[in-house]
């Protein structure tokens, strides 16, 4: 049977989304910053609400309003953010569709979202270096004209629900580096951790910036990064992810990258409360147990998330870690005590919290429906991932009839989605051709040429003789950029002979380098450059256009590599340049 309003609900809904507008809307806290005229337009919410009452250009105010109105069906959807098949909102081939089916009991996600009245959907895809591929079922990104269709369509439906009012939430996990979905046709920003090493805060604002214009531009107004984990372990699953080893590498990029996005309309969701960083094991898979003390919390996990939420991030993801030292044996998605009490309480965000994807292993511990349930009543605010749309639709109802699921809490989630909702409206949205554009490139430039960082050998030197350009196995499209590159910038490149550059990158280890390199190149994680023989070691800690472009220049003697690199590397300096 499908959705029932239920009317009679309403005036008890009201009251609890007035006592939630009070409690979470009305001061200008971390969650809210203040407008500036890059990021507001101020005649949004009058000329949305038909009003020219200053009250209905608030958010929370609008969304307090728009809550009142809903049925516990609709109230249900919201929080609800689920992935689905297909490239395209109406038309879907028939694997999408029998996948649609499997996931909701419907064709299209277009149909997806109007059975379930969604609150967002996320837009999923993955790359050979993704460590996130295991929870991504179908891709739905191909270009970014695609990608715009495709999120025109889904609006299209969502504007006809009772929630319509309120901007659809399309969110995506554009990371840069090896989590990118959207890798073509559109400016590539050096990884998190070449961030990291070029320690350069308002160079990550300005990077982001572009990244935020390019994924508005798209119709994607939520991006699940920036990563706020600190590397304090060699985690592959975060890796280059990361900013950095440390709370002062990574906060202010953190921070840096939270402006950025969000000058543009595009909502940041930091990640992964309390901080996946500080285990190596990979929660797709398995649940990592964070066994550090509270002390070694609040001096490192803490710091950059804390730093995003200062920033005015949107929303914080939470992570499926067993922090032993708050709430052993508990997810943090699952744990009130993490949630409720330490994000909310200690740290003062206000703003929404997101599960991580709830199609991963320690989530499957439960049903869908009871998953979804444990994880609101945990004090998330928005169900990523579900999978299975329909159960977990159903058992959140269900649990509003029993009053296992407090109908002032579904209330709550709901206003807060709804005020993030508000806050992203009125942004102009740019055209796609602006994507890849010059000032876009240039921003990644500045980023990726700050990043290079020689960990062995002189400060800035050029290679002598002619170069052959060599790497680990699959790399032929990053040898071929260096080589394009080196050309450009005079140097002669040769096939057989001549001074050896040798590149390694996601995955690759110790059997990976070449004895006869003269100079080898780390471009993801630079702990393999502590078994490299080579008289020169150098780190990028990307493979992008102007990542190799900028290593061009270094090898040329046209740059001096000004990073510093960001996670300690054995028997390595941070840089051999002198400051």
């Amino acid at each position: 049977m499908g959705p029932v309003s239920i009317p009679s609900r309403r005036s008890a809904v009201a009251l609890a989304a007035l006592t939630a507008l009070v409690l979470t809307g009305c001061s200008d806290g971390p969650d809210r910053p203040r407008p500036t005229p890059s990021t507001a337009t101020p005649s949004a919410g009058a000329s949305a609400s038909g009003s020219t009452d200053p009250a209905a250009a608030d958010p929370a105010a609008r969304a307090a309003a728009l809550v009142a109105t809903l049925s516990d069906e609709d109230l249900v959807g919201q929080v609800l953010m689920p992935y689905a098949y297909g490239s395209s909102a109406t038309r879907v081939s028939a694997g999408s569709a029998a996948g649609n089916r499997a996931l909701a009991g419907v064709d299209t996600p277009a149909e997806m979202v109007a059975k379930y009245r969604l609150g967002g959907v996320i837009l999923v895809g993955f790359s050979a270096d993704d460590p996130t591929s295991g929870n991504q079922e179908t891709t739905n990104v191909d270009n970014p004209k695609q990608v715009r269709a495709l999120t025109d369509g889904l609006r299209a439906a969502a504007g006809k629900l009772p929630a319509g009012a309120a901007p659809f939430l399309v969110g995506t996990d554009q990371e840069y580096g090896v989590v990118t979905r959207i890798t073509d046709g559109v400016t590539q920003l050096p990884s998190p951790l070449a961030a990291g090493a070029a320690g350069n805060p308002a160079l990550t604002e300005a990077a982001w910036r572009a990244a935020g214009a390019e994924l508005a531009a798209m119709g994607i107004n939520l991006d699940f990064a920036p990563v706020a984990d600190v590397l304090a372990t060699r985690s592959t699953v975060i890796g280059s992810r990361s900013f950095g080893a440390t709370p002062a590498t990574a906060s202010p990029q953190v921070a840096g990258a939270v402006r950025g996005l969000q000058a543009e309309g595009v909502g940041a969701a930091v990640k992964h409360f309390p901080g996946h960083g500080l285990s190596a094991a990979d929660s797709h898979t398995e649940l990592p147990v964070v066994g550090q003390s509270r002390a070694v919390l609040e001096r490192t996990a803490f710091p950059p998330f804390r730093a995003g939420i200062d920033a005015g991030a949107m929303a914080v993801m939470s992570a499926h870690l067993n922090v032993t030292a708050v709430d052993p044996g508990t997810p943090a998605t699952f744990s009130r005590k993490l949630l409720t009490d330490v994000l909310r309480g200690q740290l003062g965000f206000q703003g929404v919290v997101i599960t991580d994807g709830m199609n991963m292993a320690p989530a499957k511990k439960w049903s869908p429906g009871e998953a979804a349930v444990r994880a609101l009543n945990a004090g998330n605010d928005l169900i990523l991932m579900t999978p299975n749309v329909g159960q977990a639709y159903d058992g959140l109802r269900a649990a509003l009839t029993d009053g296992s699921l407090p109908r002032t809490r579904l209330v709550e989630a709901v206003t807060r989605v709804l005020t993030m909702k508000f806050r992203l409206a009125g942004h102009p949205q740019p055209a796609l051709s602006t994507l890849d554009g010059p000032e876009h490139r240039k921003a990644a430039a500045d980023l990726a040429a700050a990043a290079v960082t020689v960990l062995r050998g002189t400060c800035g030197g050029a290679v002598t003789g002619p170069v052959r350009v060599t790497s680990s196995g699959g790399r032929d499209r990053t040898r071929a950029l260096l080589t394009e590159a080196l050309t450009a910038a005079g140097v002669k490149v040769v096939s057989s002979g001549g001074t050896v550059v040798h590149l390694v990158g996601y995955g690759d280890g110790t059997k990976d380098l070449n004895a006869d390199a003269a100079v080898t190149v780390a471009m993801d994680t630079p702990y393999v450059l502590a078994g490299a023989k080579s008289p020169t070691v150098l780190a990028t800690y990307s493979s992008t256009r102007a990542s190799m472009t900028a290593l061009a220049a270094v090898l040329a003697g046209k740059a001096r590599p000004t990073g510093r690199a960001p996670v300690p590397v054995p028997g390595l300096p941070a840089t051999t340049c002198k400051v």
